[in-house]
């Protein structure tokens, strides 16, 4: 399993926009991607599910990515949440 630490920098948190993107990006790859905020979890492949952590400017998200394509997908995302949030 990889796990990826991810300060918002987007002034808007995350939006429609940038998890409707996320979750195009999450269907890619066959691992499990969770994203987690403050004891709560989201399913990356779920738009409503990452809509409800209300991820704010300055929160930290914890995305845990576990599968066959793990190492791929972690490279994938962090790039993702740099170019995105």
């Amino acid at each position: 399993m990889k796990e990826i630490q991810y300060v918002i920098k987007d002034s808007a948190g995350i939006h429609a926009r940038p998890a409707g993107l996320l979750v195009k990006k999450a269907a890619e790859f066959s691992s499990k991607i969770t994203l987690k905020k403050d004891g709560k979890s989201a399913d990356a492949r779920r738009l409503f599910s990452i809509m409800g952590l209300a991820a704010k400017q300055g929160d930290t998200l914890t995305l845990e990515i576990d599968g066959a394509d793990e190492a791929a997908a972690a490279e994938a995302f962090q790039a993702f949440l740099e170019a995105n949030l």
